[in-house]
């Protein structure tokens, strides 16, 4: 008779190792290159995308990365969130994002062109928009922009910007989508 390992039934399971900023960035940065090489044209809607509210599809997932394509129009925020555990990047495809980050006093914005990227540590909180476009040419379009997290996103807390100037939390929700709202 074999007697298991009451020490090694106690363990848990070893979680694989998350992806660091750096390798999120050029996963971000491969996976928009094979959108733009039409590799995931498949996933695209027949009829392009929604110009009314946001679409997203998953072009990878597995235990250890998650892999979004993600579409943002006018008037449609995240709300100010984190991604609880997970590292995050992401790529801009086309059109302009504004993220507006707490930056421990106040809210910071950055503007992200196509062809830019940014990433984000645990205990991130940010805002992402769509921004227009700075010649008054060209039409209002989706924005388009790949997301990566490691490990995937299993829970987003949002918050508020009190009238102390502090960030208070206002809820957590468990999640398998990217920048729900």
């Amino acid at each position: 008779m074999v007697i298991a390992d009451p020490i090694a039934l106690r363990r848990p399971a070893a979680r694989p190792r998350s992806l660091r900023l750096p390798d999120l960035l050029q996963t971000t940065d491969l996976a928009a290159d094979a959108v733009l090489q039409g590799r995931y044209n498949h996933l695209l809607p027949a009829s392009g995308l929604p110009e009314d509210e946001r679409w997203f599809a998953r072009i990878h997932g597995d235990d250890r990365l998650d892999i979004w394509l993600i579409s943002w129009v006018p008037g449609h925020a995240t709300e100010l969130h984190d991604h609880g555990d997970s590292l995050g990047a992401l790529t801009v495809l086309s059109g302009s994002l504004d993220e507006f980050h707490w930056n421990g006093r106040e809210l910071a914005q950055r503007r992200l062109d196509a062809g830019d990227q940014a990433a984000f540590t645990q205990g991130w909180v940010h805002d992402v928009v769509w921004a227009p476009s700075t010649t008054q040419f060209e039409p209002a379009a989706p924005t388009l922009s790949v997301h990566a997290y490691s490990p995937p996103l299993a829970e987003m807390s949002y918050y508020d910007v009190a009238q102390d100037h502090t960030l208070r939390r206002q809820r957590t929700e468990l999640t398998q989508h990217p920048e729900a709202s």
